[in-house]
Formats: C-alpha cells, structure tokens, sequence
C-alpha cells in the first residue's frame, strides 16, 4: 500500500479479521508464545499452560476491548473514536466467522490449559477468571456498554 493514496475501506479496522492469513498468523502467535514460555527453565507444564492463557486474555482484552478508535485517517466524522476495536469488527455486526473466531479460540486455548494443568484449583480459578474476562465484554449485550465508566471516552 503506498503512503498517501486512499484505500477503499471506511475504516481498515472493520475489515481487519476477514485479512487472508490473520486466523493462521493469530494461532501462530499464540503458539510462539507457548513455545517461549516453554523454554524458560524454572516453569513447570502446567505454569506454562496457565501463563499462555492468562498473557493472551490480557493482549487480547488489551487489544479488542480497551484500545478505542483507530489509527488510520477515517471520513466516518469521529464516529468510531469512541469504539473499540471489537465494536468495529465487521462493522458492528454480530455473530460474523471473524467474531466466532475470536470467541471461540480463548475457549479452545482454556479447555486445553484446563486439561494440560490436570484441573488443579489454583491454576482452574486463574484460568476461568482470564476467560472471563475476555468472554464477557465480547457477549452482544455488552455491545458499546463501560463498566464503571471506565473508558468512556
């Protein structure tokens, strides 16, 4: 894409997921992350589990539901200044493969920590608290709802 020449999407964030190759590169990332983790002498199997899915929840609540806005020149007038990334998923609409996507690979990423920790309590808490947390902002009845006010503007 050249600097300076117009591309044809309102807004590039809209459309983001639906990018060809970004479901691979985003399981791809997630596995670099576990294979790092991995490698650090002093973590057991199941802190490893438990780390990867507690750093991807937080990079992606980091990334979907926080950041608002986009960085790139839009002409929507400031309209999606005040939402975030997820709300600007395909254009808000909901139930869309890119939406399924993203909902369903922190579920898988649990289920696999769950099993790979043996369901110890500790790591279980931990771990159901981080699905949580990235789960319940994605559920279409929190769609442009803040908590607390937080990130209201």
């Amino acid at each position: 894409m050249n600097v300076g020449v117009a591309h044809s999407e309102v807004n590039p964030n809209t459309r983001v997921m639906n990018s060809r190759g970004i479901w691979l590169a985003y399981v791809i990332s997630v596995g670099v992350l576990h294979i790092v983790l991995l490698s650090i002498p002093f973590f057991s199997i199941p802190v490893v589990w438990t780390l990867t899915n507690v750093i991807h929840n937080l990079v992606m609540y980091l990334l979907l539901h926080m950041v608002k806005g986009t960085p790139f020149e839009t002409p929507d007038q400031g309209k999606d200044r005040l939402l975030t990334h997820w709300e600007q998923i395909d254009y808000g609409t909901q139930c869309t493969s890119s939406r399924k996507f993203l909902s369903i690979s922190p579920v898988v990423l649990y289920l696999l920590t769950s099993f790979y920790t043996k369901y110890d309590p500790a790591h279980f808490v931990i771990n159901t608290a981080s699905l949580l947390s990235v789960l319940l902002p994605k559920l279409p009845q929190f769609h442009g709802v803040r908590g607390f006010s937080i990130n209201k503007y």
